[in-house]
């Protein structure tokens, strides 16, 4: 299965706007199915952005998100306006074919930081 970073993005959002933090979250998004948002959920959390749950059975793949971790607040607040988050990535895969995350994240931060020193 392939990495989407738009859906990263997306789940980060979503995560981000539940007030109830510590228990599992039972997210979904439209289009996504629901082994596609496990996938992505794992993802975050072997990446640290999150705390999730696997709750996978013998025949079942299945991982909660709970929470952001710091590390997860701070891509998000780098990653939330939607025009920078757009002209960042399109600039990244035009140029190199691809997101890796590190440089995508300090992409986006060096965007934040050009914009506050206008």
């Amino acid at each position: 299965m392939k990495r989407n970073m738009d859906l990263i993005r997306s789940i980060l959002l979503a995560l981000e706007k539940v007030e109830s933090a510590g228990k599992m979250q039972q997210l979904s998004i439209d289009g996504i199915a629901e082994e596609v948002l496990s996938y992505h959920v794992k993802l975050l959390f072997q990446a640290g952005l999150i705390e999730a749950h696997d709750a996978s059975g013998v025949n079942d793949f299945k991982w909660y998100p709970v929470s952001l971790t710091w590390d997860g607040h701070e891509f998000i607040e780098a990653a939330r306006n939607d025009t920078t988050w757009k002209n960042v990535t399109s600039q990244l895969i035009e140029k190199t074919g691809g997101l890796v995350f590190e440089v995508l994240k300090g992409s986006l931060i060096k965007s934040a930081v050009q914009l506050m020193q206008l």
